[in-house]
Order: structure tokens, then sequence, then C-alpha cells
């Protein structure tokens, strides 16, 4: 998949970001807008670790 990866876990993680603000915005229970929060921090950091360069 190469760089596609990356590029679509970032993605995802923008679109989680913003469903997490709707769902603040929108007055949804906290454990819905954290559990959204949470997959995208993992989206995000999934992306950006993929994008380093392996070691050996």
């Amino acid at each position: 998949m190469g760089a596609a990866l990356p590029t679509l876990l970032l993605i995802l993680a923008g679109v989680l970001v913003g469903g997490t603000w709707s769902l603040y915005r929108q007055g949804a229970p906290k454990v819905a807008v954290l559990v959204t929060a949470a997959l995208a921090v993992l989206a995000t950091v999934a992306g950006v670790l993929r994008l380093l360069p392996e070691n050996g």
C-alpha cells in the first residue's frame, strides 16, 4: 500500500476529529465524545508512525 495507508489514516483522523467536535456541540453523551476522540488520536498516531522510516 506504500504511502496510501498513512494518508488514509490521517484522513480518517480528520473525519473523526470533525465527528468528535460535532458530537460535543450537539451535547452527545460524554462517553461517545471520548470514544470518538480516542479513535481520532489513535488514527493520528498510527498515521504518523507509519510515516517514520524503519530502523534496520
